[in-house]
């Protein structure tokens, strides 16, 4: 089982690695289109501003949307969840993958960003990502924006009001969690653990 966790030089992503070995399936840090056309599953970690990391996964968007569209399992964390998104508007109005509907924003500006700390998650629909989760549980964020509601959200949490705390494409193999599930304890492990049960 080939596990590719996408190296586009932003981010700290040796925590994602750490998480993946820990719950028993290794992945590789990879920037080479190749071996993530060839993987079983990939995971694109992000930590940064939207517009300097979509600019930097450009070379490789080809072949991650490709690959989504076969059917391949794929998680996106924090930043790698908003780039599954049609657009955000950090720094001005930037396409991402486009693999799920929808605009990510920034918080309302009443609200002190980043917004960082534990929170609850909602269940809207089911999910592989979310077997044995209990709804209520509580996972680590750390960000400035966020998705809406929507018919994407498989689970929402609330910070002056609801957001997108997982979303995941149409056909379920796409997932993204806004939040860092190698930082949320035992129950983001079992998330991990849970998405390489999808492979």
């Amino acid at each position: 089982m080939k596990i590719a966790i996408v190296d586009y030089g932003a981010g700290n992503i040796r925590s994602v690695e750490r998480g993946l070995a820990f719950v028993g399936t290794p992945g590789t840090m990879t920037g080479d289109p190749g071996e993530i056309e060839a993987a079983d599953a990939i995971v694109l970690p992000g930590v940064g501003a939207f517009e300097a990391c979509m600019r930097q996964v450009a070379p490789l968007q080809k072949v991650l949307t490709e690959r989504i569209e076969a059917g391949v399992p794929f998680l996106g964390i924090c930043l790698g969840m908003q780039m599954l998104y049609q657009e955000s508007e950090e720094g001005g109005l930037i396409k991402g993958l486009g693999v799920v509907p929808g605009r990510v924003t920034r918080f309302n500006g009443r609200l002190k960003v980043p917004h960082m700390g534990w929170n609850s998650l909602s269940v809207k629909k089911e999910h592989p990502l979310l077997k044995d989760v209990a709804e209520g549980s509580y996972v680590y964020f750390v960000h400035s924006y966020r998705a809406g509601v929507d018919g994407s959200t498989v689970a929402a949490t609330e910070y002056g009001g609801e957001f997108t705390a997982i979303a995941a494409n149409d056909a379920g193999n796409a997932v993204g969690t806004q939040f860092h599930p190698e930082k949320s304890g035992t129950v983001g492990l079992r998330m991990l653990k849970n998405f390489t049960a999808m492979i």
